[in-house]
């Protein structure tokens, strides 16, 4: 067989498990997760922007699209929600992988269940086979992979097509037809967020896309390359130094990847976060006034300076997110990283901009050996009056080690959330999604992400239902 044909194999498998409550619920931490980092994004610009470019495909269809108030057929749903799920930074993160699963795969696996009309608990059940079999793909192909690709843009196509084939109950066949066709699909360049540009969302959102056509054609009958990992001129070898296909299979269904995962506690690109855990640490223990700063240093690995060590005084929120001298001195001015960092008027704090010059950034050999399996580093602060701290953050806030817990979780989403729905509908949406299982298949909230798009019923629960039906065949 090949490594598709095992991973399609479990995949159809999937379908007919009996998943533990923890199981399950790790799913709902993932759909709370991925609803915290959507609702703010679904709000942005970039997200009506994108609406209007598709405008004539809205209107129409079963799946909902968060933020515009509209219903859109499947793959629109999925393209325009998965890339707003990315836009303000706090998606999940897969660790090993460096991936954002969630995006792709949640962004899919929603529009489909709604368009089908599914059970809540196939919508979970979808969440569940996407994280695993996009996951281990990720690994396979780590670290060399992540030198030009964008994990989410790439990898993220298996999440889809795995998740959204979950919903359809295609068969192991094509299933595996479906992820080969998602593979070959495949895009996202590094490039695009070593640069300010919106496209690094887009990514996301195609990923959704395209994994969801490869699904749905799939189901029609189109056929696939059962080699496309790892064939000569495959997956693997166009896109990796070092693809190791067993690691795709090893334990294949033993473990699930949605039980590691990572959920972010700071708003920017999380290579930056563990330098931010150690500065809000030494912040504390030090007693410190940003004033009284005269040195900060950050040791970390090369990946974490490649991404986010060119800029400085970001111009942008996006420059921001992926600045780590910005960032680490926002916390130590504000003592946190939220979205208020990035607005225009963060951008310019002054007290933030004047710390931010003296940050150094540098390679630690630790830092460096540890990753990708550890994200580290070393923050060290030196005060006007000659006093000097450091500290080694072994692995940040928020990764499987050191998990947020559920009513952080939900403070998440009340704090991201809260400002587009609504402090009331923004607890009741995170009521609805912790209640998510088949005994609880309706839930709504009334959603106003901005004026623009007035007040529209956000049913986010909206076509799922008791019974599984084929709603919708586009």
């Amino acid at each position: 067989m090949t490594v598709l044909e095992r991973l399609a194999s479990f995949a159809a498998a999937e379908q007919a498990r009996e998943y533990s409550p923890a199981l399950l619920h790790h799913a709902k931490r993932a759909l709370v997760d991925w609803f915290a980092a959507l609702l703010p994004g679904a709000a942005h610009a970039q997200t009506r922007r994108l609406a209007d470019a598709l405008r004539d495909e809205l209107g129409y269809g079963r799946s909902y699209v968060y933020g515009i108030g509209c219903r859109a057929p499947l793959r629109t749903a999925a393209l325009i929600n998965a890339a707003a799920s990315h836009i303000v930074e706090f998606d999940d993160i897969y660790r090993d992988a460096l991936y954002h699963p969630g995006c792709p795969t949640i962004g899919a696996a929603l529009a489909a269940a709604q368009a089908r009309g599914v059970r809540p608990e196939t919508l979970l059940r979808a969440i569940i086979v996407g994280y695993e079999v996009s996951a281990r793909i990720g690994v396979a192909v780590q670290p060399s992979h992540y030198r030009f690709w964008h994990t989410t843009g790439t990898v993220g196509t298996f999440g889809a097509a795995a998740a959204v084939a979950t919903v359809l109950g295609l068969d192991a066949e094509r299933t595996m037809h479906a992820l080969a066709n998602a593979g070959t699909m495949a895009a996202g360049l590094q490039q695009a967020f070593r640069s300010d540009s919106m496209a690094k969302p887009l990514h996301a959102g195609h990923a959704a896309e395209a994994g969801a056509l490869a699904a749905l054609g799939a189901r029609e009958g189109l056929t696939g390359a059962r080699d496309l990992l790892e064939g000569k001129a495959g997956f693997g070898a166009a896109m990796s130094r070092e693809a190791d296909w067993d690691r795709a299979v090893a334990d294949l269904g033993q473990r699930y990847a949605i039980a590691e995962m990572t959920f972010k506690n700071h708003g920017c690109c999380g290579h930056i976060f563990a330098a931010i855990d150690a500065a809000l640490e030494l912040r504390q223990q030090m007693r410190l006034e940003p004033e009284r700063i005269a040195h900060v240093e950050i040791g970390t690995y090369q990946v974490a300076l490649d991404v986010t060590g060119a800029v400085r005084h970001p111009a942008s929120p996006f420059e921001g997110r992926f600045s780590m001298a910005f960032a680490v001195a926002n916390a130590l001015v504000h003592g946190s990283v939220r979205l208020a960092a990035f607005t225009p008027e963060g951008l310019v704090d002054a007290r933030v901009n004047a710390l931010a010059e003296k940050v150094q950034l540098r390679v630690d050999a630790r830092c460096e050996r540890a990753f990708p399996r550890q994200r580290s580093a070393v923050v060290a602060i030196q005060t006007v009056e000659g006093s000097r701290m450091e500290r080694f953050q072994p692995t940040r806030k928020g990764d499987p080690d050191a998990p947020l817990s559920d009513a952080e979780l939900t403070d998440k989403l009340l704090e991201l959330g809260g400002p587009v729905l609504g402090p009331a509908q923004a607890q009741a949406l995170a009521h609805s999604l912790w209640r998510l299982d088949g005994s609880h298949v309706e839930f709504a909230t009334r959603a106003a992400p901005d004026g623009a798009a007035g007040r529209a019923e956000s049913a986010v629960g909206a076509g799922l239902n008791g019974g599984e039906s084929s709603r919708e065949r586009t």
